[in-house]
């Protein structure tokens, strides 16, 4: 119901409320933080699906943070970014609904999720020789289908209270999506049965990922301190730091919002850190990975080189066949290179580098027929031709 007694049907997210020019400005930021994100979290999963390096338990888990990390900001940037183009601020109920619902799912998931990272780094630290067998395919697809499943329950249970309260004071929410601050604050039916039931599910599931982590980790530097090298310390706990960072990151801004004292009193301050949770987290995390990463780092310097190679060859499929050897050249290794081109009866760079490989062993194979030859044509004892040795010839 809305101020005049009607059923809403539509909420009007109030947003940033700022000038058209910054507007605007805020409008292509996002869309370059959006847009990075998308890339580098795709690139992320192409990587891991394209290299054999990367098919481990570690990557596996990897691959869906990327994929929840592309959904959690799918969920919400598209509406802000319609909002700041058009200025439309409209939602409608079964929107708002839905956007809560899987914004709550993707948060929700990604706890659980790190929580499963942190746990498969204890096992590969604290039990390498056991790694493999303890983290089977099954065991994998068991871990992140129980994380999902947890998320799905806690955003069914967590929707439903929300948005069974009657909404009468007004249809303003003054937030760039529908998040449950906002929405209690319109509500006119009493919201502290539900309210306590959102908040535990809340601290339920951040409490329980935050303590399946700290365990694990108190495990881990256990393990780290029984090391006697320095440098098995630290290539041990290196493996670990790209997972610190993003639980770092993601749960610092979590607990802020939703357990600080002054719930609600400060939307401006919630504001900002919503949009660094749900916009700059998820571009940041491929970043973490990939730039903290030595493996990682060295499978896109691979991909990067491939690209080149096979844009070369393409440029070198569409030259003239008197010009192709001598621009591909410098795609051959260097002991084929000093090889002269000979014949022009081929076309690109494939074709080229298998005649000069074709023309050096040429010569190989020619001195090991003569050589067959020769041995071949000697002059053979009689005696022996007949069953007998003699002894000259033996």
């Amino acid at each position: 119901m809305a101020e005049n007694g009607t059923l809403v049907t539509e909420f009007v997210l109030l947003g940033f409320q700022l000038s058209a020019e910054l507007q605007t400005g805020l409008f292509f930021v996002f869309l370059l933080l959006y847009l990075i994100t998308l890339g580098g979290n795709l690139g992320v999963t192409a990587l891991i699906q394209s290299d054999p390096r990367f098919q481990t338990p570690m990557y596996f888990f990897l691959g869906h943070l990327s994929f929840l990390d592309i959904c959690y900001s799918s969920v919400i940037v598209p509406q802000l970014l319609e909002t700041l183009r058009t200025g439309k601020r409209t939602i409608t109920f079964e929107r708002c609904a839905t956007q809560f619902f899987f914004f709550t799912l993707c948060a929700s998931a990604e706890c659980f999720l790190l929580a499963v990272m942190a746990y498969d780094r204890c096992v590969a630290v604290c039990n390498a020789l056991l790694y493999a067998s303890a983290m089977t395919p099954q065991t994998r697809l068991g871990l992140v289908a129980g994380a999902y499943g947890g998320a799905a329950v806690n955003s069914v249970v967590r929707t439903g209270c929300a948005f069974s309260l009657s909404f009468c004071k007004s249809n303003h929410v003054d937030f760039f999506f529908c998040d449950l601050p906002p929405l209690l604050k319109l509500a006119c039916s009493e919201t502290r049965p539900r309210e306590r039931v959102i908040y535990l599910l809340a601290f339920l599931v951040i409490a329980t990922s935050v303590s399946v982590i700290l365990i694990s980790y108190l495990f881990i530097i256990r393990a780290i301190l029984k090391i006697r090298s320095a440098g098995g310390k630290a290539k041990t706990f290196s493996t670990c730091a790209s997972h610190i960072t993003a639980v770092a990151l993601f749960f610092g801004t979590l607990i802020f919002i939703y357990l600080k004292g002054n719930m609600g009193k400060s939307l401006g301050e919630d504001k900002i850190v919503s949009v660094f949770y749900t916009v700059v987290i998820p571009m940041l995390n491929p970043l973490i990975y990939s730039l903290r990463n030595k493996e990682v780092k060295e499978a896109l310097k691979r991909a990067l080189s491939r690209m080149k190679v096979s844009q070369a060859e393409c440029s070198c499929s569409q030259m003239p066949t008197t010009r192709v050897l001598p621009t591909c050249l410098h795609l051959l290794p260097a002991s084929t290179q000093s090889v002269p081109a000979a014949s022009p009866g081929f076309h690109g760079c494939k074709r080229a580098e298998l005649q000069l490989r074709k023309e050096t062993r040429t010569p190989v194979f020619f001195t090991a027929l003569f050589t067959i030859v020769k041995i071949w044509k000697q002059p053979k004892c009689p005696r022996r031709m007949n069953g007998r040795r003699c002894g000259t010839c033996g």
